[in-house]
């Protein structure tokens, strides 16, 4: 068996196709028993962010992987299988390793070294084994990747700075204002972990920050994350109240997801303006015809890579020291795994050599029985000796290749010989 990582994220597709491919929350569970009902994915972890959607699997064999998959993201998404065949990001074995990684340590996301990727991580695995879709193999693999997250937050430059998506969205906000943001009424729509964090950043940038009124759908969530920040600032408002709220207000970040948009033109065209709308949803969640409406900007996440793009520059030093560290975590992984990997079949083929000689040992006990105990001995001497020498190659082999392609195949051919 063997890992792939078949997706789409925003280094290869656009905005809008990431908004067609996007799966909603309560449809993950669904998409992972669908992707373990093939036959040649063994295990299965669903990574669905705003940018990236991602199956990582430990597979038998390459392409029909590939295909699996991506019919699996097809049926997921009322996508046509053929538009995904140039968009998808594939990584295989030691690929896999390399991109989680990488992934974990913001080093692929926009915002570089962003923290919220770690809990989308935890929460994609923490799904899997839900719904038992994972094994040991991808287990053992997110841990180590988060675990090399952490690290290059740690070790490196990286998380100094913008770190968060969220931050990124309040500090383009600020730019966009400037000093019309003293006193502005903000309108937050979302209460998730995106939500919170914009909300968080606006109270900890701002100093001369005016209202900031939370609305999301469940009034109750709203609620907790109002109680949660504890500033007389921000306050939780009921959902039918959005549309006002948004037309009082110089500032509407929408950080909710959606199947439809949650603001539209008729909804904005109420606003006396001037209003800025910083759309963070994927799929949008504000219409893009509010643009044509004299009162209102919108921007959304292309703007903000755009931007993001820009302002990187200064920490491309602890980018690349977050790549060496990442290097080195790949290695560590792949030198335990080759072990892991050799100590299962090795264990396996030793095991099966020792039942033959005690079997044929036993078989032949009436013809030993004409030895003396010290001829027996040297004939079950002879016999382990004769045996440990046979194994000896294919046990070297095995080690030395594990971990590899060639290991994967030797491993399965052992396996098929030797009826392991």
């Amino acid at each position: 068996m063997a890992l792939i990582a078949i997706g789409i994220n925003h280094e290869h597709a656009s905005l809008d196709f990431l908004e067609r491919a996007t799966v909603p929350e309560h449809e993950w569970a669904k998409v992972l028993r669908a992707l373990v009902s093939h036959r040649n994915l063994h295990e299965a972890v669903f990574l669905s962010t705003c940018l990236r959607t991602e199956v990582i699997a430990d597979i038998d064999f390459f392409h029909g992987a590939i295909e699996d998959v991506t019919v699996t993201l097809a049926e997921a998404t009322g996508i046509d299988v053929a538009e995904f065949h140039d968009r998808l990001s594939v990584h295989f074995d030691r690929g896999v390793v390399s991109h989680l990684m990488s992934v974990a340590a913001g080093l692929r996301s926009i915002v570089p070294g962003e923290f919220e990727i770690l809990g989308q991580l935890r929460r994609a695995l923490e799904l899997a084994e839900e719904e038992h879709t994972t094994g040991q193999e991808l287990r053992e693999l997110f841990h180590r990747a988060i675990a090399t997250g952490r690290r290059v937050r740690t070790d490196t430059a990286i998380a100094r700075g913008t770190t968060s998506f969220a931050f990124a969205a309040v500090a383009m906000a600020i730019d966009e204002l400037g000093p019309a943001f003293a006193g502005a009424e903000v309108v937050v729509v979302g209460a998730g972990q995106l939500a919170t964090g914009v909300v968080r950043s606006l109270v900890d940038s701002v100093t001369d920050l005016g209202r900031v009124a939370v609305v999301n759908r469940t009034r109750a969530r709203a609620d907790e994350l109002v109680r949660a920040l504890a500033d007389p600032r921000v306050v939780a408002h009921d959902y039918v109240e959005l549309v006002e709220l948004v037309a009082a207000s110089r500032l509407t970040i929408v950080a909710a997801e959606a199947p439809a948009p949650i603001l539209t033109r008729v909804d904005l065209a109420r606003a006396p303006g001037p209003l800025l709308v910083i759309d963070l949803g994927i799929p949008r969640a504000v219409g893009s015809d509010v643009a044509e409406l004299a009162a209102v900007r919108r921007l959304d996440i292309e703007e903000l890579r755009v931007r993001i793009d820009r302002a990187v520059d200064d920490r491309r030093g602890a980018i690349d020291e977050a790549r060496l560290v990442v290097e080195a975590d790949v290695e560590k992984f792949l030198a335990d795994r080759r072990a892991r990997g050799a100590a299962g079949i090795v264990r396996d083929l030793r095991e099966h050599y020792d039942e033959l000689v005690e079997s044929e040992l036993r078989r032949r006990a009436p013809d030993l029985a004409t030895f003396d105990e010290e001829g027996r001995a040297l004939v079950e001497s002879i016999v382990r000796s004769v045996v440990a020498k046979l194994a000896h190659r294919p046990t070297v082999a095995l080690k030395e290749s594990a971990g590899t392609d060639q290991g994967v195949r030797l491993a399965d051919a052992t396996r098929a010989l030797f009826d392991l």
